[in-house]
């Protein structure tokens, strides 16, 4: 990783996804959570205060350990145990059926390979383990789809990759999960083409 990506997007990621208009999103996605969880993209920790109680443990991938340490303080008022467990979310350093739910908030526009990260996503959740997400994406209306495609370019080369017009209700439903309690919507406050949300639960079959 270069010093922007290493040093200075980690800060410019937490800073976006840290908003506390997002603590609602991210308490949606995390609710259900259960057992042994696998969270990818888990920066800085801003999740750890929504894991349920249902949650007893949580192995966390992300490739920036800047993120590892400003997680910190998280850390350390975490109430399950929690591990740094690997990098990279296309191969994931796991066995089959190692996992009870999977979370991803505001990562899967980012992976360069959505579809591995979600095949490895089902291949490491148990028969009828749940991904929570909630992620930006592809609008519903065409007119926002538009220029979510034009500037996707410029989004990606100043965003560290960030995609705004991935499918994420088709891409999971491609990597063989079932999605259910899907809510698509755009978040108040916000440009439409950077506001599309889905909150989901969906499961591997």
């Amino acid at each position: 990783m270069g010093i922007y990506e290493d040093r200075v997007l980690p800060r410019l990621v937490d800073l976006a996804c840290g908003n506390r208009i997002m603590d609602p999103l991210r308490r949606r996605a995390c609710t259900d959570l259960h057992g042994r969880v696998v969270e990818i993209g888990f920066g800085s920790g801003r999740n750890i205060p929504f894991y349920p109680a249902s949650v007893t443990s949580v192995s966390a991938i992300d490739p920036a350990g800047l993120g590892w340490k400003m997680a910190a303080d998280r850390l350390a008022t975490a109430t399950v145990p929690i591990e740094r467990a690997g990098l990279d979310g296309q191969a994931l350093p796991f066995d089959d059926d190692t996992f009870d739910s999977a979370l991803s908030t505001w990562t899967l526009c980012t992976i360069p390979d959505v579809a591995a990260a979600l095949r490895e996503l089902r291949r490491v959740l148990i028969p009828g383990g749940t991904l929570h997400f909630v992620e930006h994406g592809l609008a519903p209306d065409p007119k926002v789809q538009t220029w979510q495609h034009r500037i996707n370019p410029v989004q990606k080369a100043v965003a560290g990759g960030c995609h705004l017009n991935r499918d994420m209700p088709t891409l999971v439903r491609e990597a063989g999960f079932e999605l259910r309690e899907a809510d698509r919507f755009y978040q108040p406050g916000a440009p439409k083409p950077w506001s599309a949300m889905t909150v989901a639960v969906a499961v591997s079959a």
